[in-house]
Order: C-alpha cells, then sequence, then structure tokens
C-alpha cells in the first residue's frame, strides 16, 4: 500500500475519529497521536472513551504541542500514524504563548514542519480536524482569531493531502480523493 496522508474533517459529533480508526485499522502498525489535555473531568471522560475506542493493538503518543518532537524518533517505526486531532493541538499552541501574533506565526509554522515531517516518512498519516468555518463567527476576538488559525491550518493540510472527507452525522463525504480520475483540488 503506498503512504498517504488523508484529513478527515467535521463537526462535534459528526463521527470523524471513529471514522479515521476505520482508516487506521487497515494498518498493520498504528500509532495514535493525542492532542487533548484534561483540563477538567469532562474533557477526562472524553480522553477516556477515545482510549477505550482505540485497538489494543495501537500504540499512542500523547503529545498536546510538539507534535514534530515528539515524532520524529518514531516516523519510520509504523505504517500508520493516526493523529487526532488538528484542533486541539492548534488551540494548545494558541493558548500557550501570550503573544497572540507570535502564536499564529508559530502556528503556521509548525503545520508546515509537521507536514515536511509527514513528507520525509513511509507511514500514511490519517488526520482528523473539526471543521469551523460553518459555525457563527465566535464573539471574542481570542474565539476569532482562533476559527481564523484553524481554517488555515485545515487549508494548508487538505492541500497536500492525498483524500479529504467531511463527516456529517457519521457518513464521510469525499471532498477529494487522489485516486479518482482528474484532480479535484483547486490548487
Amino acid at each position: 500500500m503506498s503512504k498517504r496522508l488523508t484529513l478527515v474533517l467535521g463537526g462535534v459529533r459528526a463521527g470523524k475519529s471513529a471514522y479515521a480508526q476505520r482508516l487506521a485499522a487497515k494498518g498493520e502498525s498504528v500509532l495514535f497521536v493525542a492532542t487533548a489535555e484534561a483540563g477538567d473531568a469532562d474533557m477526562q471522560a472524553r480522553i477516556e472513551a477515545h482510549r477505550e475506542s482505540r485497538s489494543p493493538h495501537w500504540d499512542t503518543l500523547e503529545e498536546p504541542v510538539d507534535l514534530v518532537g515528539a515524532l520524529t524518533p518514531l516516523q519510520h517505526h509504523y505504517d500508520t500514524v493516526l493523529l487526532d486531532c488538528l484542533t486541539l493541538w492548534v488551540s494548545n499552541l494558541l493558548l500557550r504563548d501570550q503573544d497572540v501574533e507570535l502564536a499564529r506565526q508559530d502556528i503556521l509554522a509548525e503545520t508546515q514542519r509537521l507536514l515536511d515531517l509527514y513528507r520525509t516518512g513511509n507511514a500514511s498519516w490519517i488526520v482528523v480536524s473539526n471543521e469551523v468555518g460553518l459555525g457563527v463567527v465566535p464573539p471574542t476576538e481570542l474565539g476569532r482569531i482562533y476559527t481564523d488559525e484553524l481554517g488555515r491550518v485545515n487549508q494548508l493540510v487538505a492541500a497536500k493531502a492525498d483524500d479529504v472527507y467531511l463527516m456529517a452525522a457519521g457518513l464521510p463525504l469525499e471532498l477529494k480523493s487522489s485516486t479518482r480520475s482528474g484532480d479535484t483540488s483547486l490548487g
């Protein structure tokens, strides 16, 4: 099987993670990369539910911020990497720095570094992210900055991805596929 970059987008509870896990199950050696941090009891329960839903045969890497640093020494040990999710990763990057403008630059630079790491490795990657462009405009400046940055990150990853799916009600809608004849991307 050839190396592929797959992006799975959707809203909250749209079935993104479950679909990404079904795709990853085709791999022989899978690394699940989790970016969530348990800031409260509800988030801890969500993390536990995600842990229980994964195959016990997969390895797990929990890294909320330094994905490139954590993945670099592991990139040649797996044929499949499931990264769940960019949504929380971007939030973690944005909130770790007091200077929002520096954080915005860092987010784009880290995304490019992440894509470069994918390109240099041999594993297929399945990346999960929320599509925030379909919701209301956040009422706070930080919320608007976050949706802008996540939207930019999603666009960067989608542009490089071989396959892009949008999840709605647990159903995948194929937005982009490099296996179909013709290029469906705009650039």
